[in-house]
């Protein structure tokens, strides 16, 4: 019987090198790798870009971070985005290499800004947007069945559950982030430097170890 599990396993595990290899390339060829965030306030993605950016920075790479953008109270669509490679001239963003949606309703959103052979990162998790509360209108529920019509070129993870299966839902960021780690060119060491600067150390073993459960389930 043929198993399924071992045989999704291995697509990922495949499809997790295939990118990191391409983004070596790219950065060997002075190219510059865009990751865009997206969410609602309060989800972290402040840390999230400075993890990012702090990692590339350790790792030797030239680092653009772009302004959080968006409304900062819980429930408004949150934005930001880190650039690196050997020569970062702008942070601004055309089109991103990954996408790193910690909220289902904000991956579809910024679908568009995704690049063709890019790769989306989505948190399985609902926040009801402001707009949906002002417009009285329902959270949409097939939004996972666009974004499949649209790229297969995505993976839907339980971020938030792994975090409050750790004792804080607020390291969902950082589940995300270890998954993210898998499909770019910086090594274990500079992710684990930059989260150690980045986090107070009274958290410190938490977002570790989220990091590391999110680093086991992108393979």
């Amino acid at each position: 019987m043929k198993n399924d599990n071992n045989t999704n396993r291995n697509d990922t595990i495949q499809k997790s090198c295939g990118y990191l290899e391409n983004n070596r390339r790219k950065i060997k060829q002075g190219g510059t790798i865009s990751v865009m965030f997206s969410g609602v306030g309060g989800q972290g993605i402040i840390l999230a870009t400075t993890v990012l950016a702090g990692a590339a920075r350790l790792e030797g790479f030239d680092v653009k971070v772009s302004e959080v953008h968006g409304m900062a109270q819980r429930g408004g669509s949150v934005t930001g985005s880190v650039r690196f490679g050997e020569k970062v001239h702008s942070t601004i963003i055309d089109r991103a290499d990954l996408i790193v949606s910690l909220e289902k309703l904000e991956a579809a959103r910024y679908l568009d800004f995704l690049k063709p052979e890019g790769f989306l990162f989505i948190n399985d998790y609902e926040i009801y947007p402001v707009s949906i509360y002002l417009e009285d209108r329902d959270y949409p529920a097939d939004i996972i069945k666009k974004i499949s019509e649209a790229t297969s070129r995505y993976k839907l993870i339980k971020a938030s559950d792994i975090a409050a299966d750790l004792g804080e839902i607020r390291a969902s960021n950082m589940v995300l982030m270890g998954s993210v780690s898998m499909f770019l060119p910086v090594s274990p060491g500079s992710w684990m430097g930059s989260i150690k600067e980045s986090v107070p150390r009274r958290a410190l073993e938490l977002n570790m170890n989220a990091f590391e459960k999110g680093r086991e389930i992108a393979i």
